[in-house]
């Protein structure tokens, strides 16, 4: 039998749609937690990578977040507004900037710290299979960021 153009237009058969609707409802778990803090979603993934390791460039940010400077320019420029993020010319290559935390960037993280807990509890997902999943989609992002570097 051949391919079933008419089966495999099917939203049902789509691998993309439910990855689509899951990201949405996922990041929609957050805003009870992150509008106190003022925060969007994409603030919050930005603060958890300098939380990790701060003086970045944006560059790394870029692809740490698999953001376009386009995407993360403004979002940086609103946290440096709000203090929480400073922002200096790197000092071997006049081209990148690097970001850094501010006290009150940092002081953030304590603010933020019970987010993942409180998340994770939203998740009708028994642990194991949510580290599954989780395990899974990073292994989906490296080879599709691999192949589109033409590794």
């Amino acid at each position: 039998m051949g391919y079933d153009y008419k089966e495999a237009m099917k939203l049902d058969n789509q691998l993309c749609f439910p990855i689509y609707a899951a990201s949405r409802i996922i990041t929609s778990l957050y805003t009870p937690y992150l509008k106190p803090l003022g925060l969007t979603y994409t603030q919050y993934i930005l603060f958890l990578v300098l939380w990790e390791k701060d003086g970045l460039t944006v560059g790394e940010i870029c692809r740490r977040l698999m953001l376009d400077s386009g995407t993360l320019s403004p979002i940086l420029k609103k946290l440096r507004q709000q203090g929480y993020i400073e922002k200096q010319q790197s000092t071997s290559d006049e081209r990148s900037f690097i970001i850094t935390l501010t006290d009150k960037g940092r002081e953030l993280q304590i603010q933020a710290r019970d987010i993942p807990l409180q998340v994770g509890s939203c998740v009708n997902l028994a642990p194991e299979k949510a580290f599954q999943l989780r395990d899974m989609l990073n292994e989906l992002l490296e080879k599709q960021t691999a192949d589109t570097k033409g590794e």
